[in-house]
């Protein structure tokens, strides 16, 4: 046993039975109670555990078992790598498995590696696992990489984790009511996330892909398991699903690398037709000796969103986040008056002037930060630089500044019209910058007499084209920027300027990373920079991302005489499985802005609509911006009794996601939802966005954190209003909300 003498003292090793078992122990005090990780070696299994996750490898077939503390686990798991050319090869295939397990302490924690290798003389390949359990976590990370002897591996195709029918692979999770939260590629096209069900009686079974990552959950007990991409910088990660007939168990579950879809019109958004990674080629493929998959956390608790949370905290141990010390921005953003250009000139410049003398006299709206004037989309030859420099010079002495929109990967024109035009700031032409299909023609990423080319990453004109727009936004003084379309980056293609840029993600995190830099270089490290349609991953470079695509404010998606997307309800549907990344991939999220009158040319909301919005954007940990044209004489005595509201302004200074009690569940617009945030002041949230039946929701004492023996007043959110209490005595606290609305209340300690 000379390995585990030279391991660190703490280790405790003892050896019974015929099976020669062996324990290895590692005892820490972590949140005042005991934690141990234990190995255990048997002639025909090795398994390293901690109170919450078992990982154990089947030495004969090489298959995986996960055995989670909630009752969850995962049955003959099993890694894969498919080589362009030699095919695909399963470490089930290869005959020999050795494992062995070494102390491990990196930025993610202290813990145990297992790892597994999967070899024999029949095959050039190798195939290793690496298994990380972590001290006082409830979580493994697992990677996978495939090793030739020969000539290097060529693959789109990699598997850490694959649970398939052929080796009767099994997921399974307890409850009742199990779900599968199955998350589109990106934010666009107001495409929602889905909560799939099980099959019943005859129903086909439910099948899918989810991008990055995915949960199993129980929906009334909020438990279950994530499992998801911690790296971003080479991969689209995908998760390919089917349940099976029983229910609560999964047996098709494929974790890979390598994952590009194309839009098919024939399908539903969210099944298909809009929620991929919108390619027009293959994947990239990875071309060396060794190739890795991407890392996967895996996680399964009685408390999902805690879970969720761990799933955030580890990307941003693992790849860095952006911070911000400040009081949260506050914006005014053209898009909701103006639309896109400006060419309808429903504001033109001067009106912008009107826009911040009416911040200006919104003394709570302006009291944590600066204001900012942000014009969205705009016409070049309307909003020069020399225009939006006096409309920030004007702002500036109503103690306003700029916000800057551009758009870094993708370049508007005018269809089968580039021939000869050069990317701005740059000599180079514009054809050959741009993306191209499995045709080999020019990618439209958004396709239309007027639309967008994909631009590539890697192409010195595009590190030039953004050092421009950075150069504008300085000029403008600008400490806010808007960066839009951002998916386009992250296209496969058939041509690349770099061919060591071999995957469209590869391209993107580049793309990103020399955003990230230039920003900071040019413009210094006070910039705001907020995210608009865009991947989720890589998080790092920016402060907060869109939760959803462009929200207009209306309550539902179905209200006659608005457009069928972008209602509050959809928005937050999606949101409520999404709060997690406020505080753990960014400092906030961006729920879009509230309007208080109409957004563009729809018709005119209610102030109950424009009530539940902000409820929303709260629940969110949404900074808060807002759309509205303030000449209209009702526009502006709504923003006087919203945005100028003192405790809509002190929220909105430090914004917090809530909790979520009950989230979206299926695809009806009669969602009924609930959160929490717990504080010395705790705060509780309904919204019933069904339009006939009140909402009626328990809350448990202890469930919210309150303290067991006080009596509590529940106040009205905005005008603190003493709505009713809670006694000292009482468990339970019962809050209605009627049709169509929402309600924000206080739970404010009596003394």
């Amino acid at each position: 046993m000379p390995y585990f003498n030279t391991t660190i003292s703490n280790f405790k090793i003892t050896q019974t039975g015929p099976f020669r078992l062996i324990a290895l122990f590692v005892l820490t005090f972590l949140g005042g109670s005991l934690q141990a990780q234990e190995l255990q070696k048997r002639t025909d299994n090795t398994s390293i555990s901690n109170p919450q996750v078992k990982i154990s490898v089947d030495k004969k077939t090489g298959m995986v078992n996960y055995v989670f503390g909630n009752g969850a686990h995962i049955d003959n798991a099993v890694a894969y790598v498919q080589d362009v050319n030699s095919g695909y090869l399963s470490t089930t295939a290869l005959s020999n498995h050795t494992c062995t397990v070494e102390p491990v302490s990196d930025q993610v924690g202290k813990g145990l590696r297992l790892t597994v290798k999967h070899s024999d003389a029949q095959h050039d390949i190798s195939i290793t696992q690496r298994f990380t359990l972590y001290q006082g976590k409830h979580y493994a990370l697992v990677k996978a990489s495939a090793t030739s002897a020969g000539k290097p591996i060529e693959t789109r195709n990699i598997s850490p984790i694959a649970i398939l029918p052929v080796n009767k692979g099994k997921l399974f999770i307890p409850g009742t009511e199990p779900r599968i939260l199955d998350v589109p590629f990106d934010n666009d096209d107001w495409t929602p996330t889905l909560e799939r069900h099980w099959p019943k009686g005859a129903e086909p079974k439910s099948k899918g892909i989810s991008y990055e990552f995915l949960a199993v959950y129980d929906q009334l007990k909020n438990s279950g398991l994530v499992i998801g991409s911690v790296e971003h910088d080479f991969w689209k990660t995908g998760l390919s699903y089917q349940t099976a007939t029983e229910s609560g168990y999964i047996d098709s579950l494929n974790v890979f690398g390598g994952v590009a879809t194309e839009d098919n019109p024939s399908l539903k958004s969210g099944y298909g037709g809009l929620d991929g990674t919108h390619d027009h080629t293959q994947h990239g493929t990875a071309l060396v000796q060794t190739v890795s998959s991407p890392t996967i956390y895996i996680s399964s608790s009685d408390d999902l969103h805690e879970t969720f949370k761990d799933y955030g905290r580890v990307n941003s141990i693992i790849n860095g986040r952006q911070t911000w010390q400040a009081p949260a921005p506050v914006y005014w953003n053209s898009f909701g008056v103006e639309g896109v250009l400006g060419y309808e000139k429903v504001m033109m410049p001067p009106a912008v002037h009107q826009v911040s003398d009416f911040l200006h006299s919104m003394p709570n709206f302006s009291a944590y930060s600066k204001p900012v004037l942000s014009v969205d989309s705009y016409d070049q030859g309307i909003y020069t630089t020399e225009v939006l420099k006096e409309i920030g010079e004007y702002g500036n002495k109503n103690g306003q500044q700029m916000g800057f929109y551009f758009i870094p990967f993708a370049m508007w024109s005018w269809k089968d019209n580039i021939k000869g035009h050069k990317v701005p700031g740059s000599d180079y032409l514009l054809e050959d910058v741009l993306l191209h299909d499995k045709n080999g023609k020019p990618i439209m990423y958004k396709d239309g007499q007027w639309g967008a080319y994909a631009m590539d990453p890697s192409h010195p004109a595009i590190r030039l084209y953004i050092i421009q727009q950075l150069n504008k936004a300085k000029a403008i003084n600008a400490k806010f920027i808007k960066i839009d379309f951002l998916t386009a980056g992250a296209l496969e293609t058939t041509k690349r300027y770099d061919p060591k840029v071999r995957t469209g993600m590869q391209a993107y995190n580049y793309g990103m990373k020399t955003l990230r830099h230039l920003v900071d270089s040019i413009m210094g490290k006070d910039i705001f920079i907020t995210q608009a349609i865009s991947p989720l991953f890589p998080h790092q470079y920016a402060h907060t991302r869109f939760v959803s695509t462009d929200v207009y404010s209306h309550l539902r998606d179905d209200q006659k005489g608005f457009p069928g997307w972008g209602s509050t309800e959809s928005s937050l549907a999606t949101g409520s499985h999404m709060g997690w990344i406020q505080g753990t991939l960014f400092p906030y999220t961006n729920l879009d802005v509230s309007i208080m009158k109409n957004f563009q040319r729809n018709l005119d909301l209610n102030e109950q609509e424009i009530k539940v919005r902000l409820y929303a954007m709260m629940v969110m940990g949404s900074i808060l911006g807002d759309g509205s044209d303030y000449r209209n004489p009702i526009a502006a005595y709504r923003a006087q009794t919203f945005l100028n509201n003192e405790n809509i302004a002190k929220f909105f200074s430090d914004p917090k996601a809530f909790t979520p009690i009950k989230t979206a569940d299926g695809e009806s617009f009669d969602q009924q939802l609930s959160f929490y945030l717990p504080g010395d002041t705790s705060m509780v949230a309904l919204f019933n966005f069904d339009l006939k039946k009140d909402f009626k929701q328990v809350f448990n004492r202890g469930d919210l954190h309150l303290d067991a023996k006080k009596k509590y007043e529940l106040r009205d959110f905005m005008n603190d209003s003493v709505i009713s209490e809670l006694a000292a005595d009482a468990q339970e606290l019962v809050i209605t909300s009627a049709p169509g609305d929402g309600v924000m209340l206080k739970l404010v300690p009596v003394k």
